[in-house]
């Protein structure tokens, strides 16, 4: 992330999103694949470990090996195979959607994981039980623990949505995008972009 100063004075928070070039390898159709949908590809990929067929595919649509497919139904962007998209689709100040697969945490606790608060004070005879999730279930009834209850486990690795997030500059010239505020995923992750 970094920060840029608006026209106003403002100091706004921004994630720097390259936003292309994507390529338009397959449009599909009603009449031919029973829907209408644009598929794009993005990034480079070696041709030794890129399968023979998506090696054709690519092929037809006049442009290298690529590591990422991605397929965009109801697209309204009207482009035909082996163009590109670039992020001049973007204009300053629309709003995105920014969709991708958070950071992965491993196993964590209760008050990391759901925002317990802990035992708090040791006092009371309590021993080590600052981070601890307390009881979880009742003994004669209902003698088990309900389905949903919090209890430590994996965390992260979830792919989600942000909504609302606003374009705050366009870099036409490298492909870049400054987006208020934080996206999903580590630093270099492939996140889809949504206007």
């Amino acid at each position: 992330m970094t920060s840029i100063f608006e026209p106003n004075g403002k100091q706004t928070a921004c994630t720097i999103i390259e936003a292309g070039p994507c390529v338009v390898t397959q449009k599909k159709t009603v009449d031919t694949d029973g829907y209408d949908a644009l598929q794009i590809a993005f990034g480079e990929a070696k041709e030794k470990n890129t399968p023979k067929a998506l090696l054709n595919h690519f092929a037809k649509a006049n442009t290298s090996p690529k590591a990422i497919v991605k397929e965009l139904r109801n697209c309204s962007i009207d482009k035909q195979v082996g163009e590109s998209l670039t992020c001049e689709i973007f204009t300053e100040g629309e709003k995105v959607s920014v969709i991708g697969t958070t950071k992965g945490k491993g196993f964590q606790g209760v008050v990391k994981r759901h925002g317990f608060s802990g035992v708090g004070e040791s006092s009371h005879g309590q021993h080590d039980r600052q981070r601890a999730p307390g009881s979880v279930g009742g003994s004669s009834y209902p003698s088990r623990v309900f389905k949903g209850m919090r209890m430590a486990g994996r965390m992260g690795g979830d792919r989600v949505k942000v909504k609302a997030l606003r374009v705050v500059k366009v870099f036409p010239d490298q492909n870049y995008i400054l987006v208020s505020g934080s996206v999903p995923g580590h630093n270099g992750a492939i996140v889809l972009i949504q206007n």
